[in-house]
């Protein structure tokens, strides 16, 4: 039956990661994915009243989308390691751990669910560079995104047209896209937030950590909230 268990450790990994304030997009939306096709019964009376699109035949290339799917997964799982260690990174500040990132790899390589083959090209960029910000960062691993990245988006946007949900390889695509921008949008959505919370903004023309409030309305005076960042 297309119902997944789970027994915790993905739900632990994402609590863990919402209180370190890291983005672990796929593990998080392994987990709700898992607990969606939990509510079978549900799902069963949902689809003879939800409509999806108009259902279509494949008419491209198998043996090219099937290559597609591939790169898309590679590139799925190498976000999720990035994330993960990105996790095991901020973990390590908060608790003053001394975490030997590349000798982690070979201890997962050494026999765990997670063994992959490119857990090697992990060690080899922790031993490049033991302060490496983010996996992706690596030649190695910024090179592979690149080659993979055509059928990755490729992928992505058929399984959307023809809804299929993917919410892991799309949520690694966004986190892709999003850790490669070097503005977001976000400014529209802090200035959201000072107009319904008066919690504040920085500007881009003023120093990183000053804070500025802007009296949206005429009504609300100067008062602002805390800027405390969960």
């Amino acid at each position: 039956m297309d119902t997944a268990g789970q027994k915790g450790t993905g739900k632990w990994t994402s609590v863990a990661s919402l209180d370190e304030g890291i983005p672990l997009t796929l593990i998080g939306e392994a987990v709700y994915a898992r607990c969606l096709s939990a509510i079978k019964e549900e799902r069963v009376r949902a689809s003879a009243i939800l409509k999806g699109p108009a259902a279509g035949k494949f008419a491209g290339d198998k043996a090219a989308f099937i290559e597609d799917i591939r790169q898309a997964l590679f590139a799925s799982k190498i976000v999720s390691y990035a994330q993960g260690y990105a996790l095991l990174r901020a973990a390590a500040k908060t608790y003053s751990w001394d975490l030997k990132y590349g000798g982690i790899a070979m201890l997962w390589r050494g026999g765990c669910i997670i063994r992959s083959r490119f857990l090697g090209n992990i060690r080899e960029a922790f031993d490049k560079n033991p302060e490496l910000d983010n996996l992706l960062l690596d030649p190695f691993f910024a090179g592979a995104l690149a080659d993979a990245q055509d059928g990755w988006r490729r992928v992505c946007a058929a399984a959307l047209m023809n809804g299929v949900p993917v919410p892991a390889f799309t949520s690694a695509l966004s986190y892709y896209d999003g850790y490669r921008c070097a503005r977001l949008p976000a400014n529209l959505l802090q200035a959201q937030r000072d107009y319904f919370g008066a919690h504040t903004y920085e500007r881009i023309d003023q120093p990183r950590g000053e804070l500025f409030h802007t009296n949206w309305t005429g009504q609300g005076g100067a008062t602002s909230a805390s800027a405390y960042t969960v």
